[in-house]
């Protein structure tokens, strides 16, 4: 009835395309036929169809003839002929497919129903088209209330007006025969217009407002289904569905009509099962049927002994046991005939090159993540690795070599009692930097920072007890933890030079 792609109002009411030709399921509306006979020429010398199909509010259609021979196209909006005046719809079917749908509801080209075209609607008939639609809601209303205060045994479920507003068609629903003369006298004061009651269905009422099934679909009677055919209880029993009639009724409060849909392939499949009041005798005892599965072609069946455990058989195997008991021999146990039944193999799909894995091109994850650096390649130029290696990193943290422990030694002064004697050689500290490489530049220690300064190391009290206790292991400071940098060469020594 209506595409996705229609858009909605502010009251959530879907706009539709207005059949401009781009809906895919041909137009919005309920019933709607696909012309497809509307690509294809008319052979030479044959005059079109000169009767239209147009549509009225909620799937009501009627035949009009085109006397006057307009060029009438699908969607158009038109003025009919009425009863009394006249009415307003929309062409919904043009063409040889007109006559189709003629010969399917037996209706007579030269039928008295069939009345005729007056002319294509102006904008003064859409306007009073359009306000006539809208008193609907509220003539329905007003029109329950009136049923109320009289007390009359009926369901007022749709309001149409007609296109030019003088007249009102009130549909309704009543199971009884209702006296609704004075109800008439009501509504026509009330309205000031012309009055008509409809007695409808249920079925036809639920196809007039349509809705959503427990399918999650439209409604069939209101999509497609025209002809409501008769069900009944036996349809259900038939399928080997429960008899609740919550889950059997439609929105109309009667039977669904898609139990009719499948019937005729459940009562194919049933001629070759035996008749359910036929027990089995066996050795063990008589046996009754609980249940089946039809197109799986399975039965189950319980002893009275113990009826409270079923076993499962197959078709073969209940007509072989009706075909023994005629004989007058008992079949073997249940038990005996359900481990024979052999369980269908399972056709699973066969791996080819791991195509079913929709994993196969993610890489797998390790655990540990360290495992995936790179380590530096000492061959490189410049003796330097990446900036991203672990090496590098710890590269100013390195620990000095044994030759740079001597050295550093004999630099060192030993204990605080002797003064810092000054190098005579400014190029001395220079050349003992250089020779240990470009190694990452240290922290001065305190003395060095005296040293540059040029202040002298004073003797004090504290070195005289350094002097006498040389031997004795010296205190641990921070000052010792640093290590001495020998890059820099010596500034007083350059001074003194």
């Amino acid at each position: 009835m209506g595409c996705t792609s229609c858009s909605t109002n502010k009251s959530g009411v879907p706009n539709g395309c207005k059949s401009n030709g781009s809906c895919a399921t041909g137009s919005c509306d309920k019933l709607t036929v696909f012309d497809w006979l509307s690509n294809m020429a008319l052979p030479s010398g044959q005059e079109p169809f000169n009767i239209v199909e147009v549509r009225f509010k909620n799937g009501r259609k009627h035949f009009f003839k085109n006397t006057n021979n307009f060029q009438l196209t699908i969607g158009e909006i038109v003025a009919v002929e009425g009863a009394p005046g006249h009415d307003i719809g929309t062409v919904s079917l043009t063409g040889e497919l007109v006559r189709v749908q003629m010969k399917k509801k037996k209706i007579a080209h030269d039928s008295e129903e069939v009345k005729k075209i007056y002319r294509k609607a102006s904008v003064r008939d859409i306007e009073i088209w359009q306000a006539a639609r809208d008193k609907e809601i509220e003539t329905q209303r007003r029109g329950r209330e009136i049923l109320g205060r009289l007390g009359l045994k009926m369901k007022l479920s749709d309001v149409e007006y007609q296109g030019d507003g003088n007249k009102a068609t009130f549909y309704y629903t009543a199971e009884d025969r209702v006296d609704f003369r004075q109800l008439i006298k009501d509504l026509a004061s009330a309205f000031n217009i012309r009055v008509e009651m409809k007695q409808v269905g249920l079925r036809q009422e639920a196809a007039r407002l349509g809705g959503v099934g427990s399918c999650g679909r439209e409604l069939c009677c209101s999509t497609w289904l025209t002809d409501f055919r008769k069900v009944n209880t036996a349809s259900a029993r038939y399928q080997q569905l429960s008899l609740n009639p919550q889950k059997l009724a439609g929105q109309c409060g009667k039977l669904k009509c898609c139990l009719n849909f499948e019937l005729d392939s459940y009562l194919d499949a049933l001629k070759a099962f035996p008749k359910q009041d036929v027990a089995l005798d066996t050795e063990k005892g008589r046996a009754t049927f609980v249940k089946m599965d039809i197109f799986k072609g399975l039965l189950w069946y319980a002893s009275k002994e113990e009826g409270y455990k079923w076993y499962k058989l197959t078709l073969e195997q209940v007509n072989e046991v009706i075909a023994m008991n005629k004989r007058g021999e008992k079949a073997p146990s249940l038990e005996e005939l359900e481990s024979e039944t052999v369980a269908p193999t399972k056709i699973e799909f066969e791996n080819v090159v791991g195509q079913d894995s929709l994993t196969r091109f993610d890489k797998p994850k390790s655990k540990n993540k360290r495992r995936k650096k790179k380590k530096p390649q000492d061959g490189k130029q410049g003796g330097t690795a990446n900036k991203n290696t672990p090496r590098q990193k710890n590269q100013g943290k390195r620990r000095p070599t044994n030759s740079q422990k001597q050295e550093g030694a004999q630099n060192k002064p030993q204990g605080n009692s002797q003064p810092k004697q000054k190098s005579q050689n400014p190029n001395e500290n220079s050349g003992n930097g250089q020779k240990q490489g470009a190694a990452k530049k240290r922290r001065p220690q305190n003395k060095n920072k005296q040293a540059q300064s040029g202040q002298k190391p004073q003797n004090g009290p504290s070195d005289k007890v350094n002097a006498e206790g040389a031997n004795q292991k010296p205190r641990r400071t921070n000052n010792r933890r640093r290590k001495p940098n020998n890059n820099k060469p010596d500034s007083n020594a350059n001074k003194d030079a």
